[in-house]
């Protein structure tokens, strides 16, 4: 019945959904949506590793600083900190270089700096930065301390501990609700309309507010968002497949070779954290 009325329903009017799916204007608006959240989650992973390690500091300063950034961008709504950057020249017309109450050397205009894309992927990178640096600094706190240890007794820096010994470790604690970040911030850039950046769901408000086909067009813009969501959540699960390698002595299956051995008529090996893969008839040890 549901099925039915979701199909033949009239009011849905699937050929204009048809229509506009690849709708020049629609794709214009996802293609700025994939490279708005891939450079947001670019900036917001590499600020979050920045602020977890300055969080993590013997150093009180740098520990101090990173503790007030988090809260500053956490405790402000992602949509606040999007119009604030977008009226960024209300605050500084002009951004300028030069000596301290002397000459100036080079001068520009705020909003030409800081067009409309920059703003966004300032909202939205920044805002990202501080919720990548908790998961980043709970992934770091995951790896025994004996392993920190073990490297500066053998002379390793503490940049080179962390770079070489504890990040590839906690890399299986940080991919999965990087993961979800990332499907996230995919989503989130959709607030990025209301300061008239033309990204997915701004084109279809565009078009929709012309045609005035509000349905078919909202439909429209939620397919895209499926199939993205959707690759994204696959490639999520591979990531964090190849991580797992370091926990698990057997993988877990596939749904591919779930799907294979469901109708090859044989049953699908589960993961056995104690089956070492590679000896005949699963060594155990």
């Amino acid at each position: 019945m549901m099925l039915h009325a979701l199909i033949f329903n009239p009011a849905f009017q699937w050929d204009v959904v048809n229509t506009y799916l690849f709708d020049s204007s629609i794709l214009h608006g996802l293609g700025v949506t994939l490279e708005l959240t891939a450079l947001s989650m670019l900036m917001g992973v590499a600020g979050g590793i920045i602020l977890a390690v300055m969080r993590l500091s013997p150093n009180p300063l740098l520990s101090a600083t990173a503790w007030f950034y988090i809260w500053v961008f956490r405790g402000t709504p992602v949509l606040v900190q999007l119009v604030f950057w977008n009226f960024m020249g209300a605050l500084w017309g002009t951004l300028s270089i030069g000596i301290p109450f002397g000459p100036e050397f080079w001068s520009e205009k705020t909003n030409t700096l800081i067009p409309v894309f920059t703003a966004a992927l300032l909202g939205l990178g920044l805002n990202e930065a501080a919720y990548m640096a908790e998961i980043v600094r709970g992934g770091i706190q995951s790896v025994d301390e004996g392993q920190t240890e073990a490297a500066h007794a053998l002379g390793m820096s503490r940049f080179a501990t962390m770079r070489r010994i504890v990040l590839p470790q906690a890399m299986r604690v940080i991919i999965p609700p990087t993961g979800n970040e990332t499907i996230s911030m995919l989503k989130t850039t959709s607030l990025v309309s209301v300061i008239a950046l033309e990204e997915l769901f701004r084109a279809g408000q565009n078009i929709y507010s012309r045609t005035f086909q509000t349905i078919p067009l909202l439909i429209t813009v939620s397919l895209w968002y499926l199939f993205l969501t959707s690759v994204l959540t696959i490639g999520q699960y591979y990531v964090e497949r190849y991580y797992a390698r370091g926990t698990s002595r057997m993988l877990p299956p596939t749904p591919l070779q779930r799907l294979r051995g469901l109708f090859a008529g044989r049953p699908v090996p589960k993961a056995d954290h104690d089956v070492v893969p590679g000896i005949e008839g699963g060594g155990h040890v």
